[in-house]
């Protein structure tokens, strides 16, 4: 499916309290990030849920961000964004392969409600085609963890 194909999606009912959210963002590319980010909060802002956003140095280091935030239990959903753009080198495969798949880790081992808008592209292009308003990567990524933490809401805290 292409970007240009994505539906957004709606915005789940969540029974209980709104979330508290903590947006990771990785702004080696800023504008594409920022512009992510944008797209997420204004979908928190839709329900009026608590969020705050923190930066970190870059793609590989979200694992370990959210490793920390998570072992936090301050939070109950989680939004990961960042852009990796192929170079000429392999450290493009070595950096998304690492980040997506410490991510999952980390998601999987904390029982995390999260949302990843991690950007692999190749080119600068892909990257801002796919962070603006017509299509935002950040605020799908909002969505699929306000639709985990409706199901927790749902099913009661695993």
């Amino acid at each position: 499916m292409s970007t240009a194909d994505a539906v957004l999606g709606d915005i789940p009912e969540l029974e209980g309290a709104l979330p508290s959210v903590l947006i990771i963002t990785a702004p080696y590319y800023k504008q594409v990030v920022d512009g992510m980010a944008e797209g997420a909060r204004a979908v928190l802002d839709k329900i009026e849920a608590e969020h705050q956003t923190v930066e970190i140095a870059g793609a590989y280091e979200l694992p370990q961000a959210l490793r920390l935030a998570a072992a936090a239990e301050r939070f109950d959903g989680f939004i990961v964004i960042g852009c990796v753009v192929k170079g000429e080198t392999d450290h493009y495969d070595f950096i998304c392969r690492s980040a997506m798949d410490g991510i999952l880790n980390v998601a999987l081992d904390h029982k995390l409600c999260l949302g990843t808008a991690l950007l692999t592209v190749d080119t600068i292009e892909q990257a801002e085609a796919r962070s603006g308003a017509e299509h935002n990567k950040g605020a799908e990524a909002a969505i699929a963890m306000l639709k985990q933490v409706a199901l927790v809401h749902h099913l009661g805290r695993i």
